[in-house]
């Protein structure tokens, strides 16, 4: 499932533009012949743009995500106003940020890339899913320091919590889901597909 996200096609444009050598500006502006040098190669690299846009929305993340801490449980809820469950607290920080993401737990534990369930290899922004056997029952977003926020029904509300607690819920940890991951070729593959579906 491709998440449709407005601020990473935008990334993706100013990264192609950004990525013009100085002989296409030049051709782009009618002066390629003007110059008698040779030109340089140079070394570019057209992603670099998307991995610190993937930083920042990561970042952006993490920030809405702690803005919500404190607001009330509620079952079935995704609205600040209202109240949030697990899954209904992570799409409703994905989709502030244009990440269309399913509505429930055991849907969001399906899209984006896996992940090694290892607090070393996480990245602020992903997604920690929680469960037993196949089933998935909650999910929570990482937000570095070996701390998550979700959406607790033990609390009735959102918390920030470490991953080293020795809480019945961490010890249900099934996977890590990353939706946004600017330095592998998946994410580039998912921008440029995105990109293609808009035209």
């Amino acid at each position: 499932m491709l998440l449709r996200s407005r601020p990473l096609y935008i990334a993706l444009t100013v990264a192609l533009v950004a990525g013009a050598s100085p002989m296409q500006s030049q051709e782009l502006n009618g002066t390629a012949g003007a110059a008698k040098t040779e030109p340089t190669l140079e070394s570019r690299k057209p992603f670099a743009a998307f991995s610190a846009s993937a930083e920042r929305l990561r970042e952006s993340i993490v920030e809405k995500a702690r803005g919500s801490v404190g607001t009330k449980y509620k079952l079935g809820a995704s609205k600040p106003g209202v109240g949030f469950d697990c899954s209904g607290l992570v799409r409703y920080v994905m989709g502030a940020l244009d990440m269309v993401l399913p509505r429930t737990a055991q849907s969001q534990s399906k899209v984006g890339t896996e992940v090694p369930k290892d607090v070393a290899a996480l990245q602020p922004g992903d997604v920690l899913t929680f469960g037993r056997g196949k089933r998935i029952s909650h999910v929570g977003i990482y937000v570095g320091d070996g701390k998550m926020i979700h959406a607790s029904t033990s609390k009735r509300r959102v918390i920030e919590t470490s991953l080293d607690r020795r809480s019945s819920l961490i010890r249900q940890w099934q996977g890590v889901r990353r939706y946004v991951d600017g330095s592998t070729k998946a994410f580039s593959d998912s921008i440029l597909a995105f990109a293609d579906s808009i035209k």
